[in-house]
């Protein structure tokens, strides 16, 4: 089976410049990491992609058309197939003074941000610092080696695909999303590690909208895609005081002492809940980690 425009496929790849040879991204951690450029942050191994959504470059899009699963192909994307060219416009002069406003002392090569635009100082000079807005890649010929991992086919397995690439974290599982699919229907309990993210609230609903709208673009008759929260009481009150009444009154004293500071932590200032809920996430973590090694 040949790849088509609205396959759901995983893709390997390795990314160079073509005019230094330099990697500046890649799939695989190995090379991530002979290569310097290795990120705590990432989640390497094969990326869920939809061809044709915008989730690569359209230079590797077009150049996946027709192949079939495991084959590998080596791209030569001239810019404006890939970052676009380079634009004198996103060079940008800016009064030392807006940096000493912000507690910033600028210095040549350094990594600023202007209304979340992300931009590299290029000089520093007459009190103005002169800012480069240009993609790091614009304007440069790449070249990408792909091999087509897989091609999905089960609907379920593309629902969770779309999941981890817009969703990417090393703690949540797949397998543990619930999901199904009913008249049209696709309703999606997440792990519930997810529940634990600190993320901005409207951040997490964004994340869930494009979920949602490449689950419905590319997904032959759905039309609603519902994303449920679910909070279970792990343990009822009569189970409670059955296991209080069966234990020696020492370590009744004991669970008392401990109920007794986790009410005090409850009221504590707002500033704490975070570090409060990141511990809930790691004993959920722990645990999940004690199952697997049973």
């Amino acid at each position: 089976m040949s790849v088509k425009n609205g396959d759901f496929l995983r893709l390997e790849y390795t990314g160079k410049v073509q005019e230094t040879g330099e990697v500046f991204d890649t799939t695989d951690e190995k090379v991530a990491e002979e290569e310097g450029i290795l990120s705590e942050n990432k989640v390497y191994g094969a990326i869920p992609i939809i061809v044709g959504a915008g989730h690569v470059l359209k230079g590797i899009e077009e150049a996946l058309i027709d192949m079939d699963e495991g084959d590998e192909k080596t791209v030569e994307i001239p810019p404006k197939e890939g970052f676009g060219e380079r634009d004198p416009k996103q060079m940008q002069l800016i009064p030392m003074s807006e940096f000493r406003k912000q507690g910033l002392k600028p210095q040549v090569g350094m990594s600023i941000s202007l209304e979340n635009t992300p931009g590299v100082i290029r000089s520093i000079s007459g009190g103005r610092v002169r800012v480069d807005f240009n993609h790091e890649l614009a304007g440069k010929n790449l070249k990408y080696k792909i091999q087509v991992k897989k091609i999905i086919t089960d609907d379920e397995e593309k629902i969770r695909s779309m999941i981890s690439l817009h969703y990417p974290n090393p703690n949540i599982e797949l397998d543990k999303h619930q999901i199904t699919i009913d008249d049209g229907k696709v309703t999606i309990q997440m792990d519930e590690m997810t529940k634990f993210d600190k993320k901005p609230y409207v951040d997490i609903t964004f994340v869930r909208f494009r979920i949602a709208r490449d689950i419905w673009e590319n997904m032959e008759n759905v039309e609603k895609v519902e994303f449920v929260d679910v909070f279970e009481k792990k343990v009822n009150d009569e189970a409670v005081n059955t296991t209080t009444e069966s234990v020696p009154e020492e370590v009744n004293e004991e669970i008392a002492e401990e109920v007794a500071e986790v009410t005090e932590e409850i009221s504590q200032e707002a500033s704490e809940e975070s570090e409060e809920t990141e511990t809930i996430a790691e004993e959920v973590l722990e645990e999940r980690i004690e199952k697997k090694e049973d």
